[in-house]
Parts: C-alpha cells; structure tokens; sequence
C-alpha cells in the first residue's frame, strides 16, 4: 500500500505542476493546441505517462474536448476554460481540473459588470461544491451524501449542477474503476473505503444541468480486437493496442504514425466496430456556461489526502 500511495502522490505532485504553468499560459489569441500539446509535453519531460488526452473545454462545452491535428481553434478574452490534466506513475493516477477565465484588458469593454459576475459565480460554485465533497469524505461516506453536499454548495450560487455527470474511483490503469461520484443525492448507497483512490469533480452552471454528447469525438478508449478487411485499419488497431489498450488515448497522437486522412477514416470504422470507444465532446444542452473544479482523493479512516492539491 505504501508504494502505491507514493505513487499517487508523485503523479499528483507532477500534475500540480503542469497544472499551474499551464493555467499560467491561458491568455486571448492562446491557440488550444499549443496548451494541450504543453500539458502533454511537460507530463512526459518528467518520465511519467499521460493518463487521458489533455481536455479543453470552452464555455458551454463541459468535458471531453482535445485538440485534433492542425486545430484551429483559440482562446477569447471571457471564455471559461476547463482544463482537465491526467497523469500517471507507473499506472497510479492523479486526476484534477481547474476552470479559468481567459483574462484580457478589454474584459470590461466586452462584458457588463453582471455578466462578469455571473462568469465568477459559476467559477466559484464548482470549486465550493469540490470544497464541500472533500469536508465530506471519509472512510464509510455513502456517495450520494457527497452529492447532495455538492448540490448544497452549488445551489447557494444560484447555479446547477450536471446532474449526468460523476467524479469516479480510480484503480491501477483504470480511469473510471467503477465507483461514481455523483453531484447530486441520487440515492446511491455505495460506500467508500479506507485507501480507495477517487476522483471528485462538480461542475456547475445557471443552465439545466445536462449535458448532451456532440457530433465530435477527440478521444477514445480501446475495446477489443477485431478483423478489419483493411490492413491499414488492421495495423492501427494494432498500435492502439499495444500503445494504449489501458488509458484513453487522443487521435491526434496517432498522426505521428500514421497519415491523417487515414486515421480519420480508421477511427470511424474502429467506433463502428465496437473496437474502440469514442468520448464524444459534451455540451450543455441548453447552450449555457459550464464550469468544472477537480481533485483526486485518497480515502482515509477520519478525512481524506488530496493528492494534486
């Protein structure tokens, strides 16, 4: 147990690092494939490995969007960025998410004072109902109670949570090990144990509180083998599952290997098959601003470690 908390410690010590430098860069004109390739690059400098794509997420887009190859995309003055960082060691995982507002002189110009308020209420209500969750914590807690404190704390700002949406356990090579972690009280008896790793992040809105996948998938996660008329679809399932059969992985990393076009068509016949799982980018559904506060926990008897704080 005393080397895998070590291990749990040192990705989350990596991660707070990468985390702030990071976050340190957001600024207007910030093109989203320069901090998502910066993320994954300073992770691997350290020795350690990438446990998902680096998430991005603007504005009403909640969760699950990577950079693809050549994206074009750029950060504006006023959008809320999630960033959601992943990193493991030697399988053990650290997991954490901070919501930013791209700051920028002119912020008064394009906003009133209301609609810049409103930007910090839905910043501040996800990382008060993270701040509940942790005071919560602790060896024999049933999940739905952290939920409803979630809930509690969100709802004091006038905000909602996403209701379809969890923080999740998490286990050597497992991402989402089974265990969810809802933002609200859904009634769940699930108890949490003494030396469980969880990952536990609201994410709050003034919207409805759902969340709907997009047409668009950046990331995906390996399956199972399957027989491919085509060897070129053949050979890249191949090198999903010998480089990534247990952490998620993003196409974009694919293009390094292979010709773009053709992981494109190769990923689409892949999902087709059941041979590998796409993370559609999440939207909410009403269109309306989302903010994500995350961390990863270690359960303990009385409390709990933070591991990326």
């Amino acid at each position: 147990m005393t080397d895998e908390i070590e291990c749990y410690e040192k990705a989350g010590k990596i991660l707070k690092k990468v985390r702030s430098d990071a976050s340190a860069m957001i600024k207007n004109g910030l093109p989203i494939l320069d901090l998502v390739e910066f993320v994954e690059g300073e992770i691997l400098k350290t020795g350690a490995g990438i446990a998902f794509p680096c998430n991005v997420s603007v504005n009403e887009i909640a969760a699950h969007y990577t950079s693809p190859a050549h994206d074009t995309n750029k950060l504006v003055t006023g959008d809320l960025v999630k960033l959601d960082i992943g990193v493991e060691v030697e399988g053990y995982i650290a997991d954490s998410a901070v919501t930013i507002m791209v700051p920028g002189d002119n912020l008064e110009e394009l906003y009133t004072e209301d609609e810049l308020e409103l930007r910090q209420n839905i910043i501040d209500a996800s990382a008060a109902g993270l701040e509940a969750a942790i005071s919560t914590v602790r060896a024999g807690i049933k999940v739905c109670d952290i939920g409803e404190a979630v809930n509690e704390a969100i709802s004091s700002y006038g905000m909602n949570p996403i209701l379809n949406l969890t923080g999740h356990s998490l286990e050597h090579w497992n991402l989402h090990a089974g265990i969810s972690v809802p933002n609200y009280n859904n009634n769940d008896p699930t108890i949490l144990e003494e030396g469980q790793a969880v990952a536990i992040e609201p994410f709050a809105t003034p919207g409805d509180g759902i969340v709907n996948d997009c047409p668009e998938a950046y990331i995906f996660s390996f399956l199972r083998d399957r027989p491919f008329r085509l060897k070129s679809t053949q050979r890249m399932l191949k090198h999903i599952e010998k480089n990534y059969n247990a952490l998620p992985f993003s196409g974009r990393w694919l293009t390094q290997d292979f010709n773009e076009h053709r992981v494109n068509v190769a990923l689409q016949q892949l999902g087709e098959a059941m041979a590998i799982y796409p993370y559609a980018a999440l939207k909410e559904r009403t269109g309306a601003l989302v903010s994500q506060k995350e961390h990863t926990l270690i359960v303990e008897s009385d409390g709990c470690q933070i591991t990326t704080l």
